[in-house]
């Protein structure tokens, strides 16, 4: 996945409307709500702020909105935008001049589409996306005396990381990160070792 690092900005125009796009990082409501309140303050003339955001590693929440334009015309589409770039922990928001010509709902869905794909562009471009790794957390208790099956298991697993471990009298805890699409070949090599144990995800 890529988050943003620093702000970017694009403009299109079609038929007279003006399209601005503005990529901000933002990592919670709070964040997203005060780029929308500041872009709302300063361009209070526009027609529309449209908006799509994403938020997690890996992603836990996200949305959009039309304000007003036609239901899927603007929001919508900027969300998928998103989806297909692979960022997170950003808002999108498109603010809309109306030129006077409609255009349309296809019209309007390829105008907010592009103009965010040409913010993302221009963000590449001055390289102001990072990488960031996705892992699942996974947990195992069991017993004192078989603390050490664990290790072993997880041992065979060059891409999991011990990131916690307990040991108490009555049972012992063990946590460790693994990137997503091993969870499967885990879980069975644990089920095996240690005769029915499971896995437990957080």
């Amino acid at each position: 996945m890529r988050r943003l690092t620093a702000p970017a900005i694009f403009k299109i125009r079609e038929k007279a409307s003006v399209f601005l796009t503005e990529l901000h990082p933002a990592a919670d409501a709070d964040a997203r709500n005060a780029v929308l309140a500041r872009l709302r303050k300063r361009d209070f003339d526009a027609t529309h702020h449209c908006s799509a955001w994403r938020e997690g590693v890996p992603v836990v929440a996200y949305g959009s909105d039309d304000d007003g334009e036609p239901s899927g015309t603007a929001g919508g589409p900027m969300l998928r935008v998103l989806e297909g770039n692979d960022l997170t922990n950003l808002i999108a928001v498109c603010i809309r001049w109306f030129g006077g010509t409609k255009l349309g709902t296809g019209g309007l869905v390829r105008a907010y589409t592009e103009s965010l794909q040409g913010a993302i562009a221009e963000a590449e471009a001055l390289r102001l996306f990072e990488e960031v790794r996705v892992l699942r957390i996974g947990e195992i208790r069991i017993s004192p005396e078989l603390a050490h099956l664990p290790f072993s298991v997880l041992g065979a697993f060059l891409e999991a990381e011990i990131t916690d471990q307990s040991f108490a009298d009555n049972e012992s805890r063990i946590r460790f990160t693994l990137p997503p699409g091993r969870e499967i070949a885990l879980e069975a090599a644990w089920q095996e070792r240690s005769r029915g144990g499971i896995i437990r995800w957080l």
